[in-house]
């Protein structure tokens, strides 16, 4: 039976589009390092792609060498081990940490990684699973969404354009954004999510608006 955080998920985003069940050894790997809310809802729910490929939950295997290119050298890699747990249809990885829960953003498109000071402290494993509950009860459908330079959402038309995404796709922008590219529905392409920002990391160091966090702080704590 779903909690109250999912069922409120649910009634945002639907039902899922596509779904696949998560295996047994998976569901063994990760538990003692990811929260256990989370592989409640793996159980329950699967690996889903939801409003059409918007939003969709996924095995951190297969962003294990993407989460630690991304996160190398940011200082974040020396605070806990992160996964990603989800991702947004233009490549917004949602990541979780072994100690922190759901504590940062890595937005590609952006070139930023966003987190917030209270939120990248040692929790308990009962904080850990209120991290996960939250994310899914407060993430909007809108938010997930990129704006064209008119201030225009663009998953919609992307859709109509290029067609419905496959499990390892996101619509990437050519030219990168952080290369000078512009937010226009012309510049989206279906690409391979891992390759498009593996590619996407090499092109420039991230940016840390990270709301202040002190990171030698944090480190020493």
């Amino acid at each position: 039976m779903r909690d109250d955080g999912f069922a409120y998920f649910i009634s945002k985003f639907g039902e899922a589009t596509k779904r696949s069940l998560v295996p047994a050894a998976s569901l063994e790997k990760w538990r003692d390092k990811l929260p256990n809310k989370l592989l409640k809802y793996w159980e329950q729910e699967g690996w889903c792609e939801y409003s059409n490929g918007l939003f969709c939950t996924v095995d951190p295997d297969d962003y294990e060498d993407l989460i630690d290119e991304w996160l190398a050298d940011t200082g974040l890699d020396e605070i806990d081990a992160f996964h990603v747990i989800a991702r947004s249809a233009f490549g917004t990885l949602y990541v979780c940490g072994e100690k922190t829960g759901c504590s940062a953003t890595i937005h590609c498109v952006l070139n930023m990684v966003t987190a917030l000071q209270n939120e990248l402290n040692e929790k308990t494993k009962e904080d850990q699973d209120s991290s996960i509950r939250s994310f899914f009860a407060f993430s909007k459908p809108a938010q997930l969404d990129m704006e064209d330079e008119n201030g225009q959402p663009l998953f919609e038309r992307a859709r109509s354009k290029l067609g419905p995404l496959e499990p390892h796709e996101i619509y990437g922008f050519e030219p990168a954004i952080v290369l000078g590219g512009k937010f226009l529905l012309e510049n989206l392409a279906k690409v391979n999510a891992n390759v498009h920002l593996t590619i996407l990391r090499q092109f420039a160091e991230p940016e840390l608006p990270l709301s202040g966090i002190d990171i030698e702080k944090l480190l020493d704590s």
